[in-house]
């Protein structure tokens, strides 16, 4: 019975984190930086191009950063080019796609409890 239970907690964990990464994915593929920014933790380090990385923002400060990315780069859609979880942790990346040019971004998710969370985001 222990075991049973134990199997059914492992694929419960496993079926939020998968759901969590589908959420993130949608909201980058829908080119919205308001529901993307939804799932940041309180700590997320933002690296954007031309820009020092910046370490251990606030989400507000995180959200405002992406935002106003988003929005200069008219970021209209995101193309998945590999996703895989390890360990409790999750990486996403591929390429945003905007009016103008594309940008590869890399998005790394980790364990907060019952959920999935955005820590890392690099976009070059």
């Amino acid at each position: 019975m222990k075991k049973l239970l134990f199997l059914l907690g492992v694929f419960f964990s496993i079926t939020s984190f998968a759901q969590t990464g589908d959420d993130v994915v949608n909201a980058l593929k829908a080119g919205s930086a308001e529901k993307f920014t939804g799932y940041f933790s309180s700590a997320v380090d933002v690296k954007l191009p031309q820009k020092n990385e910046m370490k251990n923002l606030s989400r507000s400060d995180a959200s405002s950063a992406i935002s106003g990315f988003f929005s200069a780069n008219s970021i209209n859609g995101f193309e998945l080019t590999s996703e895989r979880e390890m360990s409790g942790t999750m990486y996403i990346a591929g390429k945003l796609t905007g009016s103008a040019q594309g940008y590869n971004i890399t998005v790394m998710l980790t364990s907060n409890g019952k959920t999935m969370s955005v820590i890392t985001i690099r976009i070059s």
